[in-house]
Parts: structure tokens; sequence; C-alpha cells
């Protein structure tokens, strides 16, 4: 559950959790979905819900780690984090992806439909 729908997984480059791969995958009829993982630097996790044509992802990385998050039929210029416009992101197709270091991130933005 948590590789596929709240999207936590390994980076096969960086094993052991150094480095985290976020790939949230909504869809099936579920409006929400969480979960976390313990490694040994600390708790990923990983929350995601949909709600009023709006897409929400909470994400926990821990010290010393990095992460890719993967925001699913997003539009760069829509996503926010924690309400503020986003830097360093980038468009690939549908999805936007953003580079970020440890702590505790909100991205949420309008769901392409």
């Amino acid at each position: 559950m948590y590789q596929v729908m709240v999207g936590i997984e390994v980076d096969p480059e960086k094993p052991g959790y150094k480095h985290i791969l976020i790939q949230p995958h909504p869809g099936g009829g579920l409006t929400h979905a969480s979960a976390s993982h313990a490694t040994m630097y600390g708790r990923v996790s990983s929350g995601w819900e949909i709600k009023d044509g709006k897409f929400s992802l909470r994400v926990e990385i821990p010290a010393n780690t990095t992460a890719t998050v993967w925001l699913p039929a997003a539009k760069l210029d829509q996503v926010t984090e924690s309400g503020k416009t986003l830097t360093g992101a980038r468009q690939e197709g549908e999805k936007v992806v953003v580079p970020i270091g440890s702590g505790k991130y909100e991205f949420s933005y309008p769901m392409k439909q």
C-alpha cells in the first residue's frame, strides 16, 4: 500500500532511503490515503486527500535525507507548498516534480479532471 497508493519508494540509485521518491497514485474511487515507514534515518510519511476538486499531499522526510516528489495531474503554476508558490520545481508531462530536503511539506492544487 505505501508504495503504490501513497507512493513511498526507495530510489534505486541511492538505496537505504538516503533519497526517497514520493509518487502517489490517487484513483480507484479513493478520496484519501496515508502511510508511514520507519527508516534508519527516521520516519517517512505521505498522505493525500482529494476534496472539492483540490488535491492535498502531506509529506514528512527525515533528517539527513532528500526526496523527489511527483505530483500527479498538476500544473506547475497552480501548485503551492504550505500556501506559498513553488520554487525549484519543474513540469514533466501531467506531473510536477519537486526536489525537497528533510522536513514537513504540504502541497495543494486544483486537480485536473
